[in-house]
């Protein structure tokens, strides 16, 4: 019985000097295919484990089917959409880092403003439907975006928030 324990103590100890060894951690290099087609930007970034499809041409699936940003930025409905943003999205959302869901800078590099209003308006339908949003819930350790109930409006200041973050 005694050797018995002195050799599962030897396994564990084995085991646990093998996973706390140290190792170097390289980041690889994204490597950013870009294909143009019409009316449609893919980029596919590729990292070690995962690949990532940015379709700018998407508009997800919701009640915003077009959605022209002005070139100016309305800073009076960047503030408003600011402070709903920090209310309602900063449990799960952090700018500049990803955090339980992903950060909000350079959001327009990656999605359409329309992919990016239907997400805010209508995130159940969207993890269901639109592969992007499938693949960002796999991503995010399957954690789902909750509905804040958000009107159209409220939903438009806090993109036009994200428009002010510097990516």
């Amino acid at each position: 019985m005694n050797n018995f324990i002195k050799f599962l103590l030897l396994i564990i100890f084995s085991f646990t000097i093998g996973s706390c060894g140290s190792e170097e951690k390289k980041e690889k290099k994204k490597k950013i295919q870009i294909t143009n087609t019409k009316k449609k930007t893919i980029k596919k970034e590729k990292s070690q484990n995962e690949e990532t499809v940015f379709d700018l041409a998407n508009k997800g699936i919701g009640p915003i089917k077009s959605l022209n940003f002005p070139t100016e930025i309305d800073k009076s409905i960047a503030d408003k959409g600011a402070a709903v943003f920090k209310a309602k999205c900063t449990a799960c959302h952090k700018i500049g880092k990803k955090f339980i869901g992903p950060a909000p800078n350079g959001i327009f590099q990656r999605r359409s403003p329309e992919w990016v209003m239907n997400m805010i308006l209508n995130p159940e339908e969207m993890v269901q439907k639109d592969p992007v949003a499938r693949a960002l819930l796999i991503k995010f350790n399957g954690s789902p975006m909750a509905n804040q109930n958000l009107t159209e409006e409220e939903a438009r200041s806090v993109v036009e928030y994200f428009r002010t973050l510097a990516p």
